[in-house]
């Protein structure tokens, strides 16, 4: 068994398991982990688990300390000037004439790289930007293409709901989401209804799925002949989350009806 913990890698990063040694950490923890690529450092976002050796993941690396003041003042001063390399790379992409949009900057705990990441319609050959960016800033050059919803999760924002967006705060990986999901919780196919900030459909459509599926199990559906102690009727809606669905008697009456327990 070995405890692991999941971190962000820097602020968008990928989330992955580390393993922990001895260490005690906490959510929202900063922590100077081992990468790839050498050293660099990311925030805690789950609590601490156990696992066994058969469900850890090949490779898995170590954290290797808290960040202390030191490391912090490091990252912040990581931040200030990957702020200045955005503004030089913006400039650079000008010059280039290069059809893209940056979205982010940022430098690895030891500043061994740089990232940049961009949006772009299509593939674009950034080929001697890489090359201009190296000679200016003397280190490892990456620039990465990324999404619409990678972008949202970078930026942040409130959804529809009022609450931050589920991408920045703590989901840890974009899942499929259909049309199909949306018609099945009974929401508006309204496309500026459904959709999220980044203009694809809102990811909570996805992980509430399988809550609303699961509630729905038992229940009559939108439609069916139903009979019941007042009399014969026909469903005119349903109601997962309340299980209850209300039905139009032969009479013109209509009722509403509560399906305490699912039926398994």
């Amino acid at each position: 068994m070995q405890s692991v913990v999941q971190v962000r890698l820097r602020e968008a990063g990928q989330t992955l398991y580390f393993i922990l040694d001895k260490i005690h950490l906490k959510v929202d923890d900063y922590v100077i982990i081992e990468a790839d690529r050498g050293i660099d450092y990311g925030q805690v976002i789950t609590e601490c688990e156990v696992l066994s050796e058969e469900k850890l993941e090949e490779g898995i690396k170590k954290v290797l300390r808290l960040a202390g003041l030191s490391d912090i003042k490091q990252i912040e001063q990581n931040k200030e000037k990957a702020k200045e390399a955005f503004s030089s790379c913006t400039k650079k992409i000008e010059e280039h004439k290069l059809d893209m949009k940056l979205v982010d900057a940022e430098y690895a705990f030891d500043r061994t790289k740089l990232i940049f990441y961009f949006t772009a319609k299509g593939r674009v050959d950034f080929r001697e930007l890489v090359k201009d960016l190296a000679h200016l800033f003397k280190t490892r050059i990456e620039l990465r293409q990324i999404g619409v919803r990678d972008e949202a999760k970078i930026f942040g924002g409130f959804g529809p709901c009022g609450r931050a967006l589920c991408c920045a705060k703590f989901l840890k990986e974009f899942e499929p989401v259909t049309i199909k999901m949306a018609k099945e919780q009974n929401l508006p196919l309204n496309p500026p209804k459904i959709s999220g900030l980044c203009g694809r459909l809102m990811c909570c459509l996805s992980y509430e799925y399988k809550s609303y599926k699961d509630l729905s199990l038992g229940l009559p559906q939108e439609g069916a002949k139903v009979t019941l102690p007042e009399g014969k009727g026909r469903v005119l809606s349903v109601n997962p989350l309340k299980r209850s669905v209300l039905v139009e008697l032969e009479d013109g009456r209509q009722i509403t009806v509560s399906y305490k327990e699912k039926e398994k």
